[in-house]
């Protein structure tokens, strides 16, 4: 008997579900035997235009990358010139990074549960997640005064000082927050269609995930206790104390379940950086280089001069080139930069991890069945403004 493979295209869809993604696939009745994903279709040219943009100018930029984790792709961006520079953040500046970076990776787990747990057709999820995610935007529009594309990382620290209502507001989520885990793990961890849905499917091995280049907790998922935090740890986490949550069966269960434990661990981390918030400055000293305090800029007539030069001219770095990678929701981010001694990035380039994470997908579902396509693209977290980038 002769038979025909059948090839579908799922997507492009609308942003508003997993971005422009488009992936082809070659059918022989439901099983699939190729998938192709193709990006480019929300295409910003963000590492182009970067190159055409003063150093500080190129910060509202890196938002728009994972902007479900504006502030952790600041810190990226921000550690790479400050190492181009040669300067360091106040202690207070980089404990305050922290708080926010994991409370970014709050954000971006919960965005990622709620909409997962949605593909295959927890419906009430979504509305439990996004009710601890405003939570969490109310700490982003205080400090930031944006809900979603903060800017709040500077080149030396941050914009501006913690607001006074800021540790009430931490303390709420420190509160609330574990028992609102455990309502998530009530609700699915144990429900047969959650279960029939993810596990055992989106298999794939260690050494491939490896081979692959796969990070974040796709990897972790299975069984390689990698994490950049701990590995090669910055804006000083090695003074934190936190674990790794690693699972073994790679699937699509595995990395809900090291998801939902990194939102735990990332509680425990938030509660040390809030406990032990070092006093000073929240912007290195730097003239010439960083920015002045806005309280210096205002009453210090030197402190304007630098403030109005570094904004309308900028600063010149040294020649030279850095790469710097931090442990973002999804994996590993490096921002890659090359100086002329311009005061704008000669070259920029970004190692997204949604983009190298995405480029798995045919190995995670060659062999399942259609509807299993849908649990795979969601159990690997991509944003598409990231992988376009």
């Amino acid at each position: 008997m002769q038979t025909e493979t059948m090839t579908v295209n799922l997507g492009p869809q609308h942003p508003a579900t997993h971005g422009v993604l488009r992936v082809v696939l070659e059918l022989d009745g439901e099983v699939v035997i190729k998938c192709t994903p193709e990006v480019g279709y929300l295409h910003t040219g963000i590492e182009k235009t970067a190159e055409a943009k003063l150093y500080y100018k190129v910060i509202p930029m890196t938002d728009r990358m994972d902007y479900l984790a504006p502030m952790s792709n600041n810190l990226g961006y921000c550690l790479a010139v400050e190492k181009l520079l040669g300067v360091e953040a106040p202690p207070k500046a980089q404990w305050a990074r922290v708080l926010l970076t994991e409370i970014t990776r709050l954000n971006s787990h919960l965005v990622w549960l709620g909409t997962h747990a949605l593909d295959i057709g927890a419906m009430s999820m979504l509305l439990y997640v996004f009710r601890e995610r405003e939570d969490l935007l109310t700490i982003y529009e205080a400090v930031s005064g944006q809900r979603m594309m903060s800017t709040y990382f500077r080149i030396g620290g941050l914009a501006d000082d913690l607001p006074d209502d800021f540790e009430p507001m931490v303390r709420k989520v420190l509160k609330t927050f574990p028992v609102r885990f455990q309502e998530y793990e009530n609700i699915l961890t144990n429900n047969r269609i959650w279960r029939n849905r993810t596990i055992g499917v989106g298999v794939i091995s260690k050494e491939e995930a490896i081979k692959s280049g796969i990070t974040g907790p796709m990897l972790r998922a299975a069984g390689v206790k990698h994490d950049l935090r701990k590995a090669r740890p910055y804006s000083s986490y090695e003074k934190f104390d936190f674990e790794i949550p690693t699972q073994q069966a790679s699937d699509c269960f595995a990395r809900y379940q090291v998801r939902l434990e990194e939102m735990r661990q990332s509680l425990r981390i938030i509660q040390q950086a809030m406990d032990g918030m070092p006093e000073g400055r929240y912007l290195a000293r730097v003239p010439g280089v960083v920015l002045p305090t806005k309280e210096e800029a205002l009453f210090q007539m030197e402190a304007m001069i630098y403030h109005f030069k570094l904004v309308t001219e900028g600063f010149h770095p040294p020649k030279g080139e850095v790469y710097v990678t931090i442990e973002s929701p999804k994996g590993e981010l490096g921002y890659y930069i090359v100086s002329d001694g311009g005061t704008m990035p000669y070259r920029m380039r970004v190692r997204p991890p949604s983009f190298v994470n995405i480029s798995a997908l045919s190995k995670l579902v060659v062999g399942r069945l259609l509807a299993d396509v849908i649990a795979c693209i969601g159990s690997i977290d991509i944003v598409l403004g990231e992988v376009d980038r």
